[in-house]
């Protein structure tokens, strides 16, 4: 047991803000990506950390959640057109690890929905390169022939 001293008089408030952030569009940042299992356990999802970074509501945080399985084939083609557009959004040619998600900035379409069960909350509709961004590039094409010679040095 560890002895503390704290009085709830002298503690500042440390509520935050659990109003969802208007409908719009914001720049983010992926801060965490990972796979979870659905609750029924018959698929999994891809669950991102999306942390705002303008033009306003900095350091507020969203959440979406993007099918990866699941035993619904509907389901899944929307998640992975989903995750297309995240991939071209942050510029990843071949997705093999959620880590390379992290760090990724885009811009994402957000609306404001009304849960029967948790109330007004944000969703993430759209997923999109920042203005300016450039689009990926193929990194696993062939060398070409004047430069297949060449050391790497010199290519």
């Amino acid at each position: 047991m560890s002895a503390l001293n704290y009085n709830i008089n002298d503690m500042p408030d440390g509520g935050g803000d659990f109003e969802p952030i208007p409908a719009g569009n914001y720049t983010v940042t992926i801060t965490e990506a990972e796979v979870k299992d659905t609750k029924a356990g018959t698929g999994q999802y891809i669950k991102l950390r999306l942390d705002v970074m303008g033009p306003t509501h900095q350091g507020r945080v969203l959440f979406s959640n993007i099918n990866h399985r699941n035993p619904n084939p509907k389901a899944e083609e929307i998640g992975k057109a989903q995750l297309g557009s995240i991939m071209r959004a942050i510029n990843i040619i071949d997705l093999t690890d959620t880590d390379q998600l992290v760090g990724g900035n885009m811009e994402v379409k957000v609306t404001v929905k009304d849960d029967p069960t948790y109330g007004k909350g944000n969703e993430v509709k759209a997923y999109k390169a920042i203005s300016g961004s450039a689009a990926p590039m193929a990194t696993n094409a062939a060398p070409s022939a004047d430069n297949a010679s060449k050391p790497p040095w010199a290519k």
